[in-house]
């Protein structure tokens, strides 16, 4: 399996968790938009799209649904046109993020659960969804540890047939790649506004993230028991992508 050897140069120095989450507190309307998901992500309206279409395919008598790091809840919003009337459970680490994401989807489904916190944190039980959605957020995991926590903890969360969908920025182990996506990534953000947003983009990557790359998390997802794994799309530093729970399973590992 591909691995990050140690934790990423720097890792020490990055954001905490309560000045990201004071960040997102005042950036809620930059999330809130279902047409343009988070414009300073590559292709997110299709990211969003794919992963509702595939996510119902995949998982037609799905009934429970967690968002981890919802936002303000586009990613469930776009499942819920597909799977109405699905037990949602939003986690984030904003309260005014969840607030938000509350107050839209509550009207178009039956029972929505806000649990605001941090995912290593958190006990998000056993076999207790069909879907799990993370968008934009894993990038804030550290070192390995946390990955492999985290994912596993997915794995013991969903049902037998159950499945996960991320979407995120993505490292690349080759420093060659590395630096042409980023230099492409630099490219859409100027195009997009102009060069102090791309500078102004950057400086919180470099501040509060540590993604790894996709390679990293597609093992990672096969290591922690998941038999199926599919990348939707890629483009750039950012990636789409799934894994499926086989509906085979003879025993349940325990949670983290």
């Amino acid at each position: 399996m591909e691995r990050h050897k140690q934790v990423m140069a720097g890792d020490g120095d990055k954001s905490t968790t309560e000045e990201i989450r004071q960040r997102f507190d005042t950036e809620v309307e930059r999330f809130s938009n279902l047409e343009t998901g988070q414009s300073a992500t590559v292709d997110s309206p299709l990211a969003m799209s794919l992963i509702a279409e595939v996510a119902a395919s995949t998982t037609r008598k799905a009934t429970s649904v967690l968002d981890v790091g919802c936002g303000a809840g586009n990613y469930t919003l776009k499942l819920l046109e597909r799977l109405p009337n699905l037990n949602v459970t939003l986690i984030d680490l904003s309260k005014v993020m969840l607030d938000r994401a509350v107050a839209r989807i509550r009207p178009v489904t039956g029972s929505v659960e806000a649990i605001q916190g941090d995912i290593r944190q958190i006990a998000i039980g056993l076999q207790r969804h069909d879907i799990i959605l993370a968008a934009s957020v894993l990038h804030h995991l550290r070192d390995n540890s946390q990955w492999q926590s985290v994912f596993a903890k997915f794995f013991a969360a969903l049902r037998p047939g159950g499945s996960v969908w991320i979407f995120d920025l993505i490292d690349s182990s080759i420093p060659e790649v590395q630096s042409t996506m980023r230099r492409r990534y630099g490219e859409y953000l100027t195009e997009l506004k102009d060069k102090a947003y791309r500078d102004q983009v950057f400086a919180y990557i470099e501040k509060e993230d540590t993604p790894r790359s996709l390679m990293f998390q597609l093992d990672l997802l096969r290591e922690v028991g998941f038999s199926q794994v599919e990348v939707l799309h890629k483009n750039a530093c950012f990636a789409a992508f799934c894994a499926r729970k086989t509906s085979r399973m003879t025993a349940t590992r325990p949670e983290p």
